[in-house]
């Protein structure tokens, strides 16, 4: 991938502070080149207007670019449009998925199995749904170098499995999961196969038939196109069965003051006026990502993350987690450096003019276990080069020096 040439369609690379930005952050939110921006600005500046609803032109013109960014994203999943959720991220996704599922299908004596490695955005929904609807939820465990526990899924047979929700990629280990593995154990025991691809979408090429899941959510904002848009998959004979997660506007057919009937699928999953204008961005991130390949941007992701764990691997009191082997992750690497709290160093590299994140990740659960109370993370997209990567690498040494690390 030639970096130069493509970190010179992201704006916000090139801004005036006096040095470089290295931005090393995406798995936070990702940076949007001109293609997403210039959508997103035609269509406020030539053709705004409601969808769906207006036979005037501007707004027919609105409709077929909404329309359009939901067959580019089937397509890039290899699904139908009808199979295809404009939501506002993974979040409402998964949110949707725990009301309008799990409340109304799992029952009383059922299972959601989740894992230990998950966001928060796959745990809260569906304890608070568990706490209404009276179901189990239990978590798959990882191991101490970052993988699931496969062996463990033999204690949930014959469980009464309901949901198996699991992230496709780890936000803070890394960690690539076997999809089609998990799926085909949530089929074997008659459940749902939910995958969270927030971390995944961006970076690595997806096919809903091959990984055989029923559900698969992502967000716009970490695949180079804007904040508040995401993406709900699901198989259209799910999605059919499916009570709607919110009522009003598009999602219905009829409303009698004695009840309603709902819009066809996916539209009565998509209440009141949707983002339009995050729509069209999002159709234009993802004719970027398929104008660079998605397996040459995964190809260079696994370069600078193997790159990264070299370098990395030899600063004194530098610890990694999640795989060692980069093949096993996507293209971020969490770590703590001797004992110097994560905000305070990712305060020392902004100083340097490298982005990263410090915290939990909305990923307690994983630090607990962990025994951290937070780590520092650096995460790559295509914009992202080996030089920035070295960069990072001498700045955590001299941060050593900085805060006057002995040995």
């Amino acid at each position: 991938m030639e970096v130069s040439r493509v970190r010179s369609d992201f704006p916000i690379l090139s801004r005036g502070d006096g040095r470089p930005l290295i931005y090393l952050d995406s798995a936070a939110t990702s940076q949007k080149p001109n293609p997403v921006i210039e959508a997103m600005d035609r269509f406020y500046r030539e053709y705004n207007a409601n969808v769906h609803r207006g036979i005037y032109s501007i707004s027919v013109e609105a409709t077929e670019a909404y329309e359009a960014a939901r067959r580019k994203v089937a397509s890039f999943i290899n699904a139908s449009p009808r199979e295809i959720v404009f939501v506002r991220g993974t979040t409402e996704a998964l949110n949707l998925l725990a009301y309008s599922w799990g409340l109304r299908r799992v029952g009383r004596d059922g299972l959601v199995l989740l894992t230990e490695m998950e966001h928060h955005s796959n745990i809260v929904p569906w304890q608070i749904v568990s706490r209404i609807a009276g179901f189990k939820v239990s978590y798959l465990p990882f191991t101490a170098d970052g993988y699931l526990e496969h062996s463990q899924l033999e204690s949930y047979r014959n469980a009464g499995l309901k949901v198996f929700s699991f992230a496709y990629a780890s936000n803070v280990l890394g960690t690539i999961n076997d999809v089609r593995k998990l799926s085909r154990f949530a089929h074997e025991e008659g459940a749902i196969a939910v995958v969270d691809a927030a971390q995944a979408a961006p970076h690595m090429r997806i096919d809903v038939k091959e990984l055989d899941c029923d559900f698969l959510a992502f967000s716009g904002h970490k695949m180079l196109g804007p904040t508040g848009i995401g993406v709900l998959y699901g198989r259209r004979e799910l999605l059919e069965e499916m009570e709607p997660f919110m009522g009003g506007g598009e999602m219905i057919k009829e409303v009698r003051l004695t009840g309603a009937t709902w819009n066809d699928v996916p539209w009565k999953f998509e209440a009141g006026t949707p983002n339009i204008a995050g729509a069209i961005g999002l159709g234009a991130a993802v004719d970027y990502l398929n104008g660079l390949g998605m397996d040459n941007i995964r190809s260079h992701e696994m370069h600078l993350t193997r790159h990264a764990l070299e370098l990395l691997s030899e600063i004194p009191h530098l610890r990694i987690y999640g795989p060692a082997d980069y093949r096993d992750r996507c293209g971020l690497i969490s770590f703590n450096l001797a004992d110097i709290h994560p905000h305070d160093l990712a305060t020392f590299l902004d100083r340097e003019g490298i982005c990263v994140r410090a915290g939990h990740h909305c990923a307690m659960p994983i630090h607990m276990k962990l025994g951290l109370s937070a780590t520092t993370r650096a995460s790559f997209h295509v914009y992202n080069s080996l030089d920035e990567v070295e960069a990072l690498a001498e700045a955590l040494r001299k941060a050593l020096r900085y805060f006057r690390v002995p040995g």
